[in-house]
């Protein structure tokens, strides 16, 4: 039951975006970014191509953002176990060739933000 009240969550954020008009291009992103690559995500349960191509990146963002983040139930986990994960699951809940493009320019990425003192996961 309460998983099910979760789920709501991106109708709420599409419900939210809704009445703003320059922030509608990103309401299929924020909408969709719980739909799977396998098709077992929410909340139309679509998959593959047919999620919109921004929802398939700010899933990948959104993991990577929710593992290496505190939370008040449980520690961040550290960078190389959460592009682990993802890597783990390209191909069922993420498209592949986004969580490739994604490990790719992260990794090129942190090394730049940490010269110039921009904190990174560790």
């Amino acid at each position: 039951e309460e998983y099910e009240t979760f789920k709501r969550h991106p109708s709420y954020g599409r419900d939210i975006l809704l009445p703003i008009e320059f922030l509608r291009p990103v309401i299929p992103g924020v909408y969709l970014h719980h739909e799977r690559w396998d098709g077992r995500g929410y909340p139309l349960g679509i998959g593959g191509e047919e999620i919109p191509m921004m929802a398939r990146i700010i899933a990948i963002a959104d993991t990577y953002d929710a593992m290496t983040s505190d939370r008040a139930y449980r520690r961040a986990v550290c960078h190389e176990v959460t592009i682990s994960e993802i890597e783990h699951c390209a191909g069922s809940q993420f498209d592949p060739r986004v969580a490739a493009t994604f490990i790719e320019q992260i990794e090129i990425i942190r090394p730049k933000w940490q010269a110039l003192g921009i904190p990174v996961p560790e």
